[in-house]
């Protein structure tokens, strides 16, 4: 299989398995002793690690890992370069118009 051919690239690949990571860690922050009728209640069952950050850390993973899947290495790089050059081309802009405006103090004073 060509590049051209592949539906993902190794940005993909890394991003998907991140995300998937970001799964796993939600579903181990749910994990716990569960309540039996011999111990009694449990309010452990009702902490804030296993009822809003893992929950929260398992739903941020899926859809991470919607972007990861979507996200297209080629139009990125492009978006990259474009973002850079017009960076430079602003900073050039505001270089000459600060020189422009010592010279003119230079003028008015002298």
């Amino acid at each position: 299989m060509t590049k051209t051919q592949q539906p993902f690239s190794k940005l993909n690949f890394w991003l998907i398995g991140g995300c998937c990571l970001l799964i796993v860690i939600g579903f181990l922050l749910m994990l716990g002793s569960g309540s039996s009728v011999e111990e009694g209640f449990n309010p452990d069952i009702f902490s804030t690690r296993r009822i809003v950050v893992g929950p929260l850390l398992t739903f941020l993973g899926f859809l991470l890992l919607a972007f990861a899947i979507l996200v297209d290495d080629e139009k990125l790089k492009t978006w990259r370069q474009g973002r850079k050059e017009r960076r430079e081309k602003k900073a050039a802009a505001l270089k000459e118009e600060t020189a422009v405006n010592q010279k003119t103090e230079e003028n008015g004073m002298a």
